[in-house]
């Protein structure tokens, strides 16, 4: 893994449309890393992120069908390739080996109630 293949932002991007998939599209994926990050995620940032990452073909994409609640709208919808499912993993791979090389008492206690 090269640091210059993707930023922590597109990580989470990129791990989330796997979660959201086949339903995952930028408002989608918006939302959820809200709720999981609790931080404010713009729709700008998601869609910029999603380009970049199909730039790079871990994400391709394709236009759903139109629906009422959209007003007729057809939404971008967005699926992990295989390049980006190989990203995941290695990105994973190198996060377990470092978790795996910290000593417990390497870092402060702390409470995660």
């Amino acid at each position: 893994m090269r640091r210059s293949d993707m930023g922590e932002f597109e990580e989470v991007v990129l791990l989330t449309v796997a979660v959201l998939t086949p339903q995952a599209y930028s408002v989608a994926i918006a939302e959820d890393l809200e709720q999981q990050t609790s931080r404010t995620i713009t729709t700008g940032a998601v869609h910029a992120a999603l380009q970049r990452l199909e730039d790079k073909g871990f994400v391709t994409s394709h236009m759903g069908e139109a629906t009422k609640e959209r007003g007729g709208r057809r939404k971008r919808l967005f699926r992990v390739t295989v390049a980006g499912s190989r990203m995941i993993h290695e990105v994973r791979a190198v996060r377990n080996r470092l978790w795996d090389r910290i000593l417990p008492q390497s870092l402060p206690q702390i409470n995660m109630a």
